[in-house]
């Protein structure tokens, strides 16, 4: 029999750890604004549909909750006290003892986990620990979480498709680092690599949810009129790749390292996400629309820009080309970026938030 705590292969994607200038912590404001957009709807929904009367004696006497791809804070802790805030108010409307809040942050191992450690409010409510691993398989015992939470984290696939760094492949992604303008081939590895996970994703929190389980969920995705070439966020890493490519010319980069890096990050269109979770045996669509957050993103300048991507994106560029590269690489991207005005522009933002509430089917 196939080991319970056997999971499925991933590689270690975890966001700038520290509290320094180019660190996740002072670079998540994007991140933010999608959990501040979802605010009432998740507390809406939790308030809602959350059943005090679960299956399990022991999820009683605690409520488990959950925060997968937490990073280094803050913006987890907004969105835990979100839903637990909006817990209270069902035990508080029914008269009930609210009971005690268990919460565990997740994120990849090489999550730097001190940082979000440091930095838990004072004043919070909950018991808190840290569980790090990839959400692609089992994380926790059985029927032992209440509600999952996840916001903006299921973009990023397990692993790079294998075929697209394969010389001998039409898949081979060469000169790019994303599906972006990329052949059909590439953006079929992306799709198909995206699904399997997400697949995997649903199956593995289904088996550790109690019945009637809750999880919350805010998904990137296209829109279904953009087309890959034309999708902002992949016109930015296009543009990042250009970079690489220009310092491999220059002999600054080898060649070869380039054609086998591709950022391991897939924006689903929204028809076929929709279509994934649908399809799911595991759980019931208690709720699902997209969010608009255009209306709620800053103005930021070329140096921003380039710093909340530097947060998001240099570990998995450390791990590929060493950490000697960085500081030219991002002062390119800055200098690209400058010159290329409609960039900064968020108006043009061609990613919606999928936000959808599903419950563990009994």
């Amino acid at each position: 029999m196939e080991n319970e705590f056997v999971k499925t292969f991933s590689e270690s994607y975890a966001m700038k750890g520290g509290e320094g200038p180019h660190s996740y912590a002072q670079n998540s404001k994007v991140q933010r604004v999608g959990i501040e957009a979802a605010k009432s709807l998740i507390q809406k929904a939790i308030a809602t549909k959350f059943d005090t009367n679960t299956n399990s004696t022991y999820s009683r006497k605690q409520i488990c909750i959950a925060d997968l791809g937490c990073s280094t804070g803050p913006n987890t802790f907004i969105a835990i006290q979100c839903i637990i805030e909006a817990i209270e108010l069902q035990y508080k409307s029914k008269d009930l003892t609210i009971p005690d809040f268990q919460v565990f942050f997740n994120d990849h191992i090489s999550n730097d986990f001190n940082t979000l450690f440091k930095n838990f409010p004072s004043n919070r409510n909950y018991f808190a620990s840290g569980v790090p691993g990839s959400f692609y398989g089992r994380l926790f015992p059985k029927e032992s979480i209440n509600v999952f939470h996840s916001s903006a984290s299921l973009s990023w696939i397990s692993k790079v498709p294998k075929e697209i760094t394969d010389r001998s492949s039409a898949a081979w992604n060469k000169g790019r680092i994303h599906y972006t303008n990329a052949p059909k081939e590439v953006v079929d590895a992306y799709a198909n690599q995206y699904q399997k996970d997400m697949e995997i994703f649903l199956h593995a929190r289904a088996e550790e949810l109690v019945g009637n389980g809750l999880m919350a969920l805010q998904i990137p995705a296209a829109n279904d009129v953009t087309f890959h070439s034309e999708f902002y966020w992949g016109k930015k890493f296009e543009l990042l790749g250009t970079c690489l490519v220009d310092m491999a010319k220059e002999g600054k980069v080898e060649e070869e390292k380039v054609d086998t890096f591709n950022l391991p990050i897939f924006f689903s269109p929204l028809k076929d996400l929709i279509k994934i979770l649908e399809s799911n045996d595991d759980f019931i669509i208690e709720q699902m629309e997209t969010i608009d957050a255009k209306s709620h993103f800053i103005p930021v300048n070329a140096q921003m820009f380039a710093s909340l991507h530097r947060a998001a994106l240099e570990g998995v560029i450390e791990n590929h080309f060493g950490d000697e590269i960085l500081d030219e690489l991002f002062d390119r991207y800055t200098k690209k970026v400058m010159e290329i005005p409609a960039m900064l522009d968020m108006q043009n933002l061609n990613v919606v938030a999928l936000f959808v509430l599903l419950r563990r089917k009994v």
